[in-house]
């Protein structure tokens, strides 16, 4: 397969091989063969073991956990693609890791997620291709083209399939997504609610208030990312107080960290549902109410849009 700037190559690292297998073979096409591996004091070390010479070359990676590994494996590949005289290179991330550190929230604080795309643009990446950043504004961090995807069609797709759609509430967790989730909700031409949360210190959340009537409605948490899964409980479990009959939540990037699959196993949510961005573990596997959503088409066709020289954005309109 070849796109305008060269033959196309796939290359993957360790974060999510199932998903670049996935994307791989949506497209119909293999792997680049590459070895990415590990000497004994942790060193990693990349060789891209096929020709790239001219090729338009996508790095299928997530800065999931461990995030500063795998962040690592994506600069020294895109160094080695680089070396190798590939054409265009685009980092293919589908979920960013740092994006949570995107301001200043004290003094003598750095803004992380800035620095993560310095590092990229430095390594010699011309592109960057994710989905669903944290903050729209990230997008400006980077100083070459950068494609954010959203989920939002594929959740609504799942949503029209699963839920009765006359008797359904979006609800935002947070003040800070209500963005998001009133988009979800113009799409499934659905009523919106809002969780008044406070934050007392990092990974706790405490809900103070649901804004709007929810008493009788399935409702539908929407976010971006979940990750000790603290929030979304609580959410659940005020909404069902005031009288909600069912509560899911559609996430776009399962972090899940520590023991969250397990306390969201056993919490009030009928369902939650996040997208293969990261790969899931065995504990997300095995808690009874949590369903991944693959993603590998999405990213597969704008990767050969990409390579095409097509219009992205139009996957969402």
């Amino acid at each position: 397969m070849a796109g305008k700037n060269g033959a196309i190559k796939l290359v993957a690292g360790n974060s999510n091989p199932p998903l670049a297998q996935g994307i791989a073979d949506y497209l119909k096409m293999p792997l680049a063969k590459a070895v990415v591996k590990r000497f004994a004091d942790e060193e990693i070390f990349v060789e891209i073991q096929e020709n790239v010479r001219g090729a338009d070359c996508f790095i299928i990676q997530s800065t999931s956990y461990p995030a500063n590994d795998h962040l690592m494996e994506l600069l020294i590949i895109i160094d080695a693609l680089r070396r190798s005289s590939a054409s265009r290179i685009t980092a293919v991330i589908p979920y960013f890791g740092y994006a949570r550190q995107d301001r200043k929230p004290g003094p003598r604080t750095p803004i992380s997620s800035k620095l993560v795309a310095n590092l990229i643009t430095r390594a010699g990446a011309d592109r960057v291709l994710t989905l669903d950043l944290h903050a729209g504004q990230i997008q400006g961090f980077f100083d070459i083209p950068t494609d954010n995807l959203y989920a939002s069609p594929v959740m609504v797709r799942d949503i029209r399939e699963r839920i009765p759609l006359d008797n359904i509430m979006v609800v935002s967790p947070d003040v800070g997504g209500v963005v998001r989730a009133r988009g979800r909700a113009k799409r499934i031409n659905a009523p919106l609610a809002i969780i008044d949360k406070r934050r007392e210190r990092a990974g706790e959340s405490e809900v103070m208030n649901v804004i709007g009537d929810v008493a009788g409605y399935t409702c539908v948490l929407v976010d971006d990312i979940v990750d000790s899964g603290g929030t979304l409980m609580n959410a659940a479990d005020a909404l069902l107080k005031n009288g909600a009959k069912d509560v899911y939540a559609y996430i776009s990037h399962g972090v899940l960290s520590n023991a969250a699959a397990t306390r969201i196993a056993k919490s009030k949510l009928k369902e939650l549902v996040i997208t293969d961005s990261i790969q899931p573990t065995k504990d997300v596997l095995a808690a009874g109410n949590i369903r991944i959503l693959p993603i590998a088409s999405l990213i597969g066709e704008a990767i050969g849009r990409t390579a095409k020289e097509e219009s992205v954005s139009s996957l969402f309109d």
